[in-house]
């Protein structure tokens, strides 16, 4: 689904990603891993176009290049910003309609009412809180809320960035458990994350960025397995 070859994304001087190569298949959950600054969210926002970009970025076939940031939705793409970026002076009713602006007409109105049912099923506090500003909830309700307005689109393909940073234990474990029924509905997801751990047993496939580069890739329960990881990431 997605084929990235030689992605390099700077800041001024400063190379932040260094000409990685990866792949998703439709499908799979794949998670992106590393320290902090070693580039798994500028590899995302470059994704989204939300950065300029070397390399070829390809979409089920498609050059990414091709498509302003506002058509990737249109496309099957739909980004969780690191920071969860709510709507806070909108409900959480109203930032879910906010996530539907591309589905038009009435099978868009129908899409949309569709895409309510199944947020509330899979997040039922969300239902319970749907006429409360965004900003009055947890960190961990945005969080939900930020992942079921991603999904109100009907992507193909979810880009995850950060979705435990700064949660208690048990709500990072919510949050994950929603991550595995969207992949498990269908959606293909690239996880960046740094809890290497939760991303790891989550994914079918990982790679482990350092530094802007690719250090190694495999099978996420090798990975878990690979003393390399354990020593760097997982604390062990």
């Amino acid at each position: 689904m997605l084929e990235v070859t030689g992605l390099a994304v700077s800041y001024g001087g400063i190379r932040a990603v260094k000409g990685i190569t990866f792949h998703v298949n439709a499908g799979e959950l794949v998670a992106l891993i590393g320290a902090n600054g070693a580039g798994k969210t500028s590899t995302l926002k470059a994704l989204a176009r939300q950065l300029p970009a070397v390399g070829s970025l390809r979409y089920e076939g498609r050059e990414l290049a091709e498509l302003a940031p506002h058509q990737l939705i249109g496309a099957g793409i739909a980004l969780v910003p690191e920071g969860r970026g709510v709507f806070a002076r909108l409900t959480v009713e109203e930032n879910l309609d906010m996530g539907a602006y591309s589905l038009t007409g009435r099978a868009g109105r129908q899409a949309v009412a569709q895409g309510l049912e199944r947020a509330y099923a899979l997040m039922p506090r969300l239902k319970e809180r749907r006429r409360q500003l965004a900003g009055t909830l947890s960190g961990g309700e945005q969080q939900m809320l930020a992942i079921a307005r991603a999904l109100m689109g009907e992507p193909r393909l979810l880009l995850l960035d950060e979705p435990s940073m700064g949660l208690a234990p048990l709500m990072v474990q919510k949050v994950f458990e929603v991550i595995r029924e969207v992949r498990a509905a269908g959606v293909t997801v690239l996880l960046v994350e740094q809890n290497a751990r939760l991303a790891l047993q989550a994914a079918d496939r990982g790679y482990v960025l350092e530094s802007g580069e690719l250090a190694f890739t495999d099978d996420a329960p090798r990975l878990l397995a690979d003393p390399r990881v354990q020593a760097a990431y997982l604390g062990e």
